[in-house]
């Protein structure tokens, strides 16, 4: 039971995150954003496409048959960022990112809260 309430609140920020990052996109994006993206070498359309994938790996995120590809999408995109960051040189950015990488490790460990009900 306290495994499925754990599940259920990190299943929930993390699509929060989710579709809080990945909406970002389609908003005017501050000068500093552009500049930290440019930095990494991610383009504008590279921003959208990461902002469409974090979109779409959070809504599968809520699905318990597309759960575990979606916290997967997730822990890959993260990655990327993570390593876009590095060779970047701003490991700050990297270290930040760490928290969010485990979100969706620790909820493939501990499995969708509603994976044995029915509908």
């Amino acid at each position: 039971m306290t495994t499925k309430i754990i599940s259920g609140i990190l299943l929930i920020a993390t699509v929060y995150i989710g579709f809080n990052h990945g909406s970002r996109v389609f908003q005017k994006p501050t000068e500093q954003y552009l500049e930290m993206m440019s930095a990494l070498g991610i383009t504008n359309s590279i921003r959208i496409t990461i902002g469409v994938i974090s979109i779409l790996s959070a809504s599968l995120i809520l699905f318990p048959k597309t759960f575990f590809i979606g916290n997967t999408v997730r822990a890959v995109l993260l990655i990327v960022m993570m390593a876009l960051a590095l060779k970047a040189g701003n490991f700050k950015f990297a270290l930040i990112e760490i928290p969010f990488i485990m979100m969706p490790l620790i909820l493939i460990f501990l499995g969708h809260p509603l994976k044995n009900i029915s509908f």
